[in-house]
């Protein structure tokens, strides 16, 4: 028996790029073992964990004080009492005690002149031929960056500046040079592309990022890079208590997978990770429907170990990113700037149409009403002209809406997978800035999903937001802005609700209901050791919650335990592929539109 008698379980924490959902409660069922599986069990050790508290999210017991499991599963749950009297099979107990709960903060910038003297620093310290990346710069907070200021930073090494939203970048000018990008160069993009890059300014932002991406690829991305990344994302959401993750869009490069699969597919990884395939690029490449889902579905031979690739779902992509202010609004913003599409309208519908006709669930990245409204009516049409039950289409991030669209919503049976972060990080600057403070206030609507019987759940996006259930929930529950006001109350959310909403309702939005998001009898073994119950401390605090570890599928990993062990035995770096630079940071890129941590 593992007993964590300081702390107390959250059960099957979920994670993911866009459907990040962290913590599931511990809980107690009164079936009997035969319930699950009696000749499985009976043959079986088990262990017991017990715990001050274990609340499951599970309709049968919400609380229990003690978990066996059996092999990768959970065989029961309830009090310590029963269960021993219920096992017929030898047990073992173990007992943590010590409590080791990592701390770290790292300084924001301040403001565009902060920034840019940590970017002069910068280039000052490196090699003067080494191009310099950087990421996180935001317009909408420091102002509009151009190549002639980054010209004066570094006249001679190549910057690049990746923005915050991850759908923009800004280049100087040896930058572009070294990547022979040419004002004939951008002249021969798409027209849609076209409209969104300004060579002048070293600007491309949304397609015309997408354009620029072959000439500078091989130089800001590289296997190495990749490796050091996943390895810091694989620590980092462990230490936030994550069991289970997915990455809508996944990659579709083998070698970049492959390097992928490296680290995430590892048997010692500390949680599981699917990849949903990037429906938007997939029908880009493919003129013929009817190569589109055999291609979609030949990707799932491309994963193994602790990765996985979802069944019959897709990801597809309709509006610009809220970080770079591009998502398409109804009203127009207080600055006249518009926003912009990912895809087109027509290839939007033909992408709906091909997946929905094979019955694949659909999850869609939309951040503007105007976005939801093209994406409802194309629900609506495809519901009329081929009825579904239980197709479970899921709005991916939900920033801006309409409260009339929430009917609308219900009424198609959709689901949403939202942001609270949005409103935390960006209501105080957008009520300002573009959409005013009514909008801005109620973005990402929760509260009113509720009332109207939508269910929903919550992603992180990382790095669009932390990768870290505890802090969604906190944002969802308070929805405190960076100035520590109230940004539309009446969209807050219950703490339960907000739980539900990282473990059990992920789990539905993944079709994974039966197998995680709770602690239930016959789900596989994942709980997540806390030192305090987020149901019951007070709202503010449940950011605060200390994360001891995790059990995983009957592992035990404490967080410092696993982060150690794996800086000790870390693994070759990748051969470089002359495809993977460009491929790596595509799918980079669409990560930050979709999420991922989405």
């Amino acid at each position: 028996m593992n007993e964590f008698s300081r702390g107390m379980f959250v059960g099957a924490g979920l994670g993911g790029a866009a459907d990040l959902s962290p913590l599931s409660l511990a809980a107690a069922q009164s079936r009997s073992l035969q319930d699950v599986g009696g000749s499985v069990l009976t043959n079986s050790q088990a262990t017991i964990y017990t715990a001050r508290e274990i609340v499951t999210l599970d309709p049968v017991r919400a609380k229990a004080n003690a978990v066996a499991v059996i092999g990768d599963r959970i065989g029961w749950v309830g009090s310590l009492e029963d269960l021993v009297a219920a096992l017929t099979m030898s047990s073992e107990i173990l007992s943590i005690e010590d409590w080791v709960l990592p701390t770290g903060t790292v300084k924001a910038v301040r403001n565009k002149k902060d920034f840019i003297e940590r970017l002069t620093q910068a280039v000052s310290r490196g090699d003067p031929a080494e191009p310099l990346l950087t990421w996180g710069y935001h317009p909408a907070f420091y102002g509009e960056l151009t190549r002639a200021e980054l010209d004066k930073v570094s006249p001679e090494r190549p910057v690049i500046v990746w923005g915050r939203s991850c759908h923009e970048m800004f280049l100087n000018t040896a930058a572009l040079a070294l990547g022979k990008v040419t004002r004939e160069v951008v002249d021969g993009f798409s027209a849609s592309a076209k409209e969104q890059s300004s060579f002048e300014k070293g600007h491309f932002y949304e397609q015309g990022l997408f354009a620029v991406l072959p000439f500078i690829a091989g130089f800001v991305a590289s296997p190495e890079r990749l490796r050091a990344g996943l390895e810091l994302i694989r620590d980092y959401m462990h230490a936030k208590g994550i069991t289970f993750g997915n990455e809508p869009g996944s990659i579709l490069a083998k070698p970049v997978q492959d390097g992928v699969n490296a680290v995430f597919s590892s048997p010692d990884m500390p949680f599981r990770w699917s990849f949903m395939p990037d429906g938007k690029s997939i029908v880009d490449k493919f003129a013929d429907d009817a190569q589109v889902i055999p291609e979609t579905e030949k990707l799932a031979s491309w994963y193994g170990g602790m990765t996985g690739m979802t069944t019959k779902q897709v990801k597809l992509f309709a509006d610009g990113a809220i970080y770079s202010q591009l998502m398409q609004v109804r009203e127009p913003y207080l600055d006249g700037h518009e926003g912009e599409w990912m895809t087109d309208k027509e290839v939007f519908e033909r992408a709906f149409r091909i997946y929905w006709d094979a019955d694949y669930q659909i999850h869609i990245h939309v951040n503007g009403d105007a976005g939801l409204e093209l994406l409802l009516d194309t629900l609506e049409a495809n519901l009329r002209r081929r009825p579904r039950h239980d197709h479970r289409t899921v709005l991916v991030h939900f920033a801006v809406s309409g409260a009339d669209q929430v009917e609308r919503i219900a009424r198609l049976g959709a689901i949403v997978s939202g942001n609270p972060y949005y409103v935390s990080a960006l209501a105080d600057q957008y009520g300002k800035v573009g959409l005013g403070p009514e909008r801005a206030d109620a973005m990402v609507r929760l509260g009113d999903l509720d009332r109207g019987t939508v269910r929903w759940s919550l992603h992180s996006d990382m790095p669009m937001a932390p990768g870290d259930p505890l802090f969604l929930m906190w944002c969802a529950v308070n929805r405190i802005t960076s100035s520590g006001r109230v940004a539309g109350a009446e969209q807050r959310v219950s703490a339960l609700d907000a739980l539900r909403g990282v473990t059990i309702e992920a789990a539905h939005s993944l079709r994974l209901e039966d197998e995680i998001g709770s602690i239930t009898p016959g789900k596989r073994a994942n709980l997540t050791v806390l030192d305090a119950n987020p149901l019951t401390v007070a709202p503010m605090d449940i950011r605060h919650i200390g994360v001891w570890g995790t059990v995983m599928e009957g592992r035990v990993l404490p967080v410092e335990g696993v982060a150690a062990a794996h800086r000790e035995t870390a693994g070759s770096r990748l051969a470089h592929d002359p495809a993977f630079s460009e491929t790596a940071f595509a799918h980079a890129l669409k990560a930050g539109h979709a999420g991922h941590p989405g």
